[in-house]
């Protein structure tokens, strides 16, 4: 039975409309971590002292690059498309809650990893060879610190996607994006001169193939992980426990039980 329900889930993961969907959460990845990380390179090139956000106006408007991209992505990509997560932490905890199958999860990380990266590698390009920023812990925290702070601000993150996007709650409409990008960019503002305020491995990974430099890189994984796995689980078993004992797992990335 376990290898039958895994061959057919491999199959839905492979079909014509989830591969529509791995190219929709490509592109929505792709701009977003253009936005973010273009941002970061913008304030740093204006601000000096704009590095891992010791200056305020440049931490607000990283923040709020955060906020409109991820909501934007996130609004053009939901509904039967892939769900804009533009983040493996965000696909595992929805994969954790069983609202997406193990094989799709795989493919969604494939296409967030690469996006990301080429994301990165095309505004090394553009801006003539400038320095492609990479999420780093502040010099005074420890690994396991910061792996802690990811965790928490991650779990804000995907508790958000959960709490809006649980069809018993009724349609958020266009209120579920922006509520997701309001949590993102307050997760920057608290999270950012010390960790940088990642929530998202893909956004780290990409800037950190390109530049070269993978130092802590897995506090950017370990942490969310964690934190968006616990989301979930959470979520779905504790506070708000689905009425039925079994989930669907779908190909696509928007899922029976859990539309954005």
């Amino acid at each position: 039975m376990a290898s039958a329900i895994s061959r057919t889930q491999i199959e839905q993961s492979i079909t014509v409309p989830a591969l529509r969907s791995y190219l929709a959460e490509f592109i929505s990845t792709f701009l977003f971590v253009f936005a973010v990380v273009g941002s970061v390179m913008s304030a740093r090139k204006m601000t000096p002292d704009a590095a891992m956000g010791s200056s305020s106006p440049a931490l607000v408007g990283e923040a709020m690059a955060h906020a409109f991209a991820l909501f934007v992505m996130v609004y053009i990509a939901s509904n039967n498309l892939s769900g804009g997560y533009t983040n493996p932490a965000v696909t595992f905890g929805l994969a954790v809650g069983g609202h997406i199958s193990i094989p799709t999860a795989m493919f969604y990380w494939a296409a967030q990893l690469v996006a990301s990266t080429m994301a990165c590698l095309l505004l090394r390009l553009l801006t003539a060879g400038n320095a492609i920023p990479t999420t780093e812990i502040a010099t005074e925290m420890t690994g396991f610190g910061g792996s802690v702070l990811e965790g928490v601000i991650t779990f804000a993150l995907v508790y958000t996607v959960y709490a809006v996007a649980d069809p018993r709650r009724g349609s958020s409409g266009v209120i579920g994006p922006i509520a997701i990008g309001f949590v993102a960019g307050a997760n920057v503002l608290a999270a950012g001169p010390f960790t940088g305020g990642s929530m998202n491995p893909a956004r780290s990974f990409g800037s950190a193939m390109i530049s070269g430099d993978f130092k802590n890189q897995g506090v950017y994984w370990v942490g969310p992980l964690i934190g968006g796995a616990l989301a979930g689980l959470l979520y779905q078993n504790v506070v708000f426990p689905s009425s039925s004992s079994s989930h669907d797992s779908s190909s696509r990335g928007v899922v029976d039980g859990l539309v954005i």
